[in-house]
C-alpha cells in the first residue's frame, strides 16, 4: 500500500503549486517512505508515495500504458495481475510492460476497456487515472474500502484525491469518504456503482430477498485458503497479526500451512500479538504461535503508554469513532514495532465478523432476515470503521495490513449462505461465527487447538486488556467535566458525544481537524458492541447502556459489565 495524492483541473500550473502539491503529499510519507514521485501534465498533478511490497526495484509511480498518454497512481495490490496480463497480450501480443509491478495492467486494462476497469480488478485498490488523449480523469475505489480513499472539491473547481484527509483538508471546499466499490468520471462529474454484488441487490430489493444457499464446510473452508493464499504474494518479508481469536488465528494457520507445505524465502512464518501484561490476547496467541510453530513476538504496552499516543492516534486514524480509537491504539503501537523488525507486510483477520454476524450483540438477531439485514449494513459501513482502522493504524509506520476475510470471492460465496445457518443458538451449542469454527474443526489434521477454535469472541480493544478501555474511560472523567458534558450538544450540535470519552476524543480531533467538512466524514448513533443503530433496537434492556465494547452484551458475554459490578 502507498500513498497517492491528485489534483485534477487547477487553475494553477506554476513551480508554486507544483512545489506545493509535494508538500502536501509528504503529509503521508509515512504511508509510503521508499519513493515519491510526482507527475504534472498542465493543470493537473499526480503524487504518489511509495511503500515497495511488489517489485521494489522498478515499480516506482506514477505509473504509465506504453506510450505514455495513460497516467496512473496506485495505491494497493492486485491479486489477479497475471491474469490480466495474459488477457492484455492476447489482444496485443507486443504490448510492452515497463515493470513486473502488479498495479501497471490498470493503465493497459483502461486503455482497452475505459470505466470497465475496476470491476475487473480482484484486489483492494484506490487509483486516479489521468488520460492525456481526452483530457479526462477516472477514480476507483476497491468494493468494500479495504484501502483509504477522500475526495474534494476546491474553490476553483478543481478536484482532488487523497490516501487521507489530512491532505484536503486546508485547500477543499468540501470533501468526503469517496464511497467503496465506486468510480468518478470527469466525463459525467460523477460517481458510478460497479460493486453490485448479489446480497447488495437483494438488500435494496422491494421486496427484500434472503439467501438459501446450503452450507458446506468443505466449500467454505477451501474458498477461504485461496483467499488467504492469493495474499501472500509478496517480494518482501511479510507476517500475521495474531491475537489469539479466532478469525486471525485462522488467517495464521492456513498462511502457516502454505508455508510449510512450499516453502518460504523468507523462512518461518512471523506472527505478531500486543496487549497489556497478562491479557487474554496475550495469553492466547502465543498457545496458537506454540501450536502452528510461527516465530512468534510478543510486544506489551502500559495503558499510560496508550493514552500518551491517543493523539497522534487520532492525528492518524482520521476518526474520533470510540470503538475506532480503542481498536486503533494498539494496533497503532504495534505496528511500529513490526516494522523495526523489518516488516512490511502482515496479513490481518478483519471482516469475519462482519460477514458472519461474530459481534456478540448478534446473539439477540430476532430473526433470520434481521440477521442477514445486520450483516449486509455492516459490510457497507466497514470502510467507516475497521478498514479505516486497519489502514491507517498500520499505514502509519508504512506497514500494509492484508484482509482475506474480505476477499470478493470468499465474501460473495458465504453471504450467500442461508442465514439461518449463521444464527446464534447457545443452547444448542451453536456460538457466533458456529459455521466458520464448524468449517476448520477438522481433528483428524488440526489447524487448531479445540480451546482457541471455540474461544469465545472477543473484540480487540477488549482482547489486549480490560484495564485498556477502563483506564481510557478513567482518564475522559479526569479529562471532561461534568458541566462540559452537560452542554456537549451546544458545542457539538451534530453527532453529539454521548459519553465523556467520546467527548474527550471529539476534541482532539477537533484540534486536528476543525473543518466541518471532515467532522462529517465520521459515522455516529448509538451503538451496542458495535452494532449499527438498528440493531441496536434489539434488546430494550439496551437503552441508555450502548458501548461499543462487547462487554456490553449482558448475559452474553463471560465477564459482562453489569455481571463484574454485580
Amino acid at each position: 500500500m502507498c500513498g497517492i495524492l491528485a489534483i485534477l483541473n487547477s487553475t494553477d500550473d506554476s513551480a508554486a503549486m507544483r512545489a506545493k502539491v509535494l508538500a502536501l503529499s509528504r503529509r503521508q510519507r509515512h504511508r509510503g517512505p521508499d519513493w515519491s514521485g510526482l507527475h504534472q501534465t498542465g493543470n493537473h498533478f499526480l503524487a504518489h508515495e511509495r511503500l515497495a511490497i511488489m517489485d521494489p526495484a522498478s515499480g516506482d509511480q506514477p505509473l504509465y500504458n506504453e506510450d505514455k498518454t495513460i497516467i496512473v497512481t496506485v495505491n494497493g495490490e492486485i491479486y489477479n495481475y497475471k491474469a490480466m496480463m495474459d488477457h492484455i497480450k492476447v489482444a496485443h501480443p507486443n504490448k510492452k510492460f515497463a515493470t513486473n509491478s502488479d498495479c501497471e495492467v490498470i493503465s493497459h486494462l483502461y486503455e482497452m476497456h475505459g470505466e470497465q476497469v475496476a470491476s475487473m480488478l480482484d484486489g483492494f485498490f484506490a487509483f486516479v487515472i489521468l488520460d492525456t488523449r481526452t483530457n479526462t480523469f477516472y477514480a476507483a475505489r476497491d468494493p468494500i474500502g479495504v484501502t483509504c480513499l477522500y475526495i474534494g472539491w476546491g474553490k476553483d473547481g478543481s478536484v482532488w484525491l487523497s490516501s487521507e484527509m489530512k491532505c484536503l483538508k486546508d485547500d477543499c471546499a468540501r470533501f468526503q469518504q469517496f464511497p467503496p466499490g465506486h468510480y468518478y468520471s470527469s466525463k459525467t462529474n460523477s460517481f458510478t456503482r460497479y460493486y453490485n454484488p448479489r446480497h447488495y441487490l437483494n438488500f435494496e430489493a422491494e421486496p427484500k430477498v434472503y439467501p438459501n444457499n446450503p452450507y458446506s464446510p468443505v466449500e467454505l473452508r477451501h474458498a477461504f485458503e485461496a483467499a488467504v493464499e492469493k495474499r501472500m504474494m509478496s517480494d518482501v518479508p511479510f507476517g500475521v497479526l495474531l491475537s489469539g481469536g479466532l478469525d486471525s488465528s485462522l488467517v495464521a494457520a492456513v498462511a502457516n500451512r502454505k508455508i510449510k507445505r512450499e516453502g518460504s524465502i523468507w523462512g518461518k512464518l512471523h506472527s505478531f500479538c500486543v496487549g497489556l501484561q497478562g491479557s487474554p490476547d496475550l495469553a492466547a496467541g502465543r498457545q496458537v504461535a506454540e501450536f502452528l510453530g510461527t516465530d512468534h513476538h510478543e510486544f506489551h504496552f502500559t495503558v499510560q503508554e496508550g493514552i500518551d499516543a491517543i493523539s497522534e492516534v487520532i492525528y492518524h486514524v482520521e476518526t474520533f469513532d470510540t470503538t475506532t480509537i480503542r481498536a486503533s491504539t494498539p494496533m497503532f503501537l504495534m505496528s511500529r514495532k513490526i516494522k523495526a523488525l523489518g516488516v512490511k507486510m502482515v496479513l490481518s483477520g478483519e471482516g469475519s465478523d462482519e460477514i458472519f454476524g461474530g459481534y456478540l450483540y448478534f446473539h439477540k438477531a430476532p430473526s433470520r432476515e434481521e440477521f442477514q439485514d445486520e450483516t449486509v449494513r455492516k459490510i457497507q459501513d466497514l470502510y467507516k470503521y475497521d478498514c479505516l482502522r486497519a489502514n491507517k493504524s498500520t499505514m502509519a509506520w508504512g506497514v500494509e495490513a492484508r484482509v482475506p476475510f474480505l476477499d470478493r470471492h470468499f465474501m460473495e460465496m458465504a453471504m450467500a449462505i442461508d442465514p439461518s445457518e449463521k444464527m446464534i443458538d447457545k443452547a444448542n451449542g451453536r456460538m457466533e461465527k458456529y459455521i466458520v469454527r464448524k468449517a476448520f474443526d477438522t481433528p483428524e489434521d488440526p489447524y487448531l487447538p479445540s480451546e482457541v477454535l471455540w474461544r469465545q469472541k472477543e473484540q480487540f480493544s477488549d482482547g489486549v486488556g480490560y484495564n485498556w478501555i477502563d483506564g481510557l474511560k478513567a482518564h475522559a472523567e479526569e479529562m471532561v467535566s461534568d458541566e462540559q458534558m452537560r452542554n456537549a450538544h451546544h458545542r457539538y450540535p451534530e453527532n453529539t458525544p454521548r459519553t465523556k470519552e467520546s467527548y474527550w476524543y471529539r476534541t482532539i480531533f477537533e484540534s486536528h481537524f476543525p473543518q466541518r467538512a471532515a467532522m462529517e466524514t465520521v459515522p455516529g448513533g448509538p451503538s451496542v458492541a458495535c452494532s449499527t443503530a438498528t440493531a441496536a433496537l434489539w434488546d430494550a434492556a439496551w437503552a441508555g447502556k450502548e458501548d461499543p465494547s462487547g462487554r456490553a452484551v449482558v448475559g452474553v458475554h463471560d465477564d459482562a459489565y453489569e455481571k463484574k459490578s454485580a
